[in-house]
């Protein structure tokens, strides 16, 4: 029996190894979204333009980006620009404030552009717990349906952008 203790450290280290194996070669950095093939779950929040609180009806009915950013957030600031160059080609993106100062994001979007069809404010995070969101940025391919097609976490850049625009069609 004493023999028999002998050999669970080796068993153990080989389903240990059994794991790892199967984990290489995987992405590290994609984490799937709990909510891919549902709707966009309902919503009440503040229109960063009107002040006014708005629902699941002021989202567009095409397929559109869904962006959450905040001003604190410095990979925001790196793929802001880039976003503007995605909304002058036409593509559409709403702006999820995320977890930040209402007023620090209006003078943000001023100084640096506005990419955003529509801006909306999540001071509390409670759309972006919703949502299923690890921080900011990150970036949901909605359909024109309302329908939770693809994320993205971090920033959007040309090489990001290839595969989102696949989610789009």
């Amino acid at each position: 029996m004493k023999k028999l203790f002998f050999f669970i450290p080796l068993v153990i280290f080989l389903a240990l190894g059994a794991v790892f194996y199967q984990q290489l070669g995987k992405d590290a950095e994609y984490m799937p979204s709990a909510l891919i093939g549902q709707s966009v779950p309902e919503f009440q929040l503040i229109d960063l333009a009107t002040d006014s609180v708005v629902g699941n009806e002021a989202l567009p009915n095409e397929p559109y980006l869904m962006n959450f950013w905040a001003t604190w957030c410095p990979s925001c600031a790196a793929e802001h620009a880039y976003l503007g160059e995605l909304a002058e080609q036409g593509v559409t993106i709403v702006g999820i404030d995320y977890k930040d100062d209402t007023p620090a994001a209006r003078e943000w979007l001023a100084e640096r552009g506005n990419p955003y069809s529509l801006v909306l404010t999540d001071e509390m995070g409670h759309f972006g717990v919703d949502m299923g969101i690890t921080g900011a940025p990150e970036t949901f391919v909605i359909s024109g349906e309302g329908e939770v097609l693809y994320r993205h976490q971090g920033v959007v850049n040309a090489e990001v952008w290839q595969t989102l625009k696949g989610y789009m069609q």
